[in-house]
């Protein structure tokens, strides 16, 4: 049995089964650990379960084969912008919500709201064969707007307090423009040091074409 249909199977769809979101013209498939993920009311909610994480050292340390930690996703086609208010339920160290960019096992980034360690906090990861991190700016409360973009071969992370106005977060690439082109893009919760985390997105939305300007603000 596959790792999807793992997921597929503990998430209690069947196999093959995906979850469409109004809005979204793709659809959205678990992978990884079952994330209980479930849409009602425009909110989509999923939680990952104790010490579920996904990250891979800088310093070189092994990678545990198990680390992973549930995400829900789908491919769109073309430059894009996929934008979600999200909510962290917990406030273990490094709890987080996400939007997750995936071209590979080995490649792949997440825009966070983050407990990092204790505050709220914008973060960010860029895994081209090991991660790295970076913290952007401290967010008041348990929300925060995530937008993750597509423009040509590379990606962009933004965020915002109102959704309204965009702080630039990020800019990169994961690889060739073929496995760009196959990108995978969603959503993920994780908790890497405690024992589960809760979230929730709202106000999900889907934009065909990159962003206009990537430090102006729109």
């Amino acid at each position: 049995m596959t790792r999807d249909q793992d997921a597929e199977r503990g998430s209690g769809r069947a196999p093959g089964t995906d979850l469409r979101l109004p809005g979204l013209p793709f659809p959205l498939r678990p992978h990884g650990p079952d994330g209980h993920w479930s849409h009602r009311d425009g909110v989509l909610t999923g939680r990952a379960g104790p010490r579920q994480d996904r990250f891979v050292p800088p310093t070189g340390e092994a990678l545990d084969p198990a680390s992973d930690a549930p995400r829900l996703l789908g491919a769109p086609d073309g430059d894009f912008r996929l934008v979600a208010r999200v909510t962290v339920g917990s406030a273990a160290p490094f709890d987080a919500g996400a939007l997750y960019v995936h071209v590979g096992e080995r490649a792949w980034a997440k825009l966070c709201l983050e407990y990092s360690p204790d505050v709220p906090t914008v973060c960010t990861v860029v895994t081209r064969g090991h991660s790295d991190d970076a913290n952007s700016f401290a967010v008041d409360g348990a929300s925060v707007w995530l937008r993750v973009s597509r423009t040509g071969r590379a990606f962009a992370f933004h965020a915002s307090r109102d959704g309204e106005r965009w702080t630039f977060v990020r800019l990169f690439t994961l690889g060739g423009e073929r496995e760009t082109g196959a990108a995978l893009v969603g959503f993920m919760a994780q908790s890497p040091t405690g024992e589960g985390c809760a979230v929730a997105y709202d106000h999900i939305a889907f934009r065909p074409g990159g962003p206009a300007g990537l430090r102006d603000g729109t």
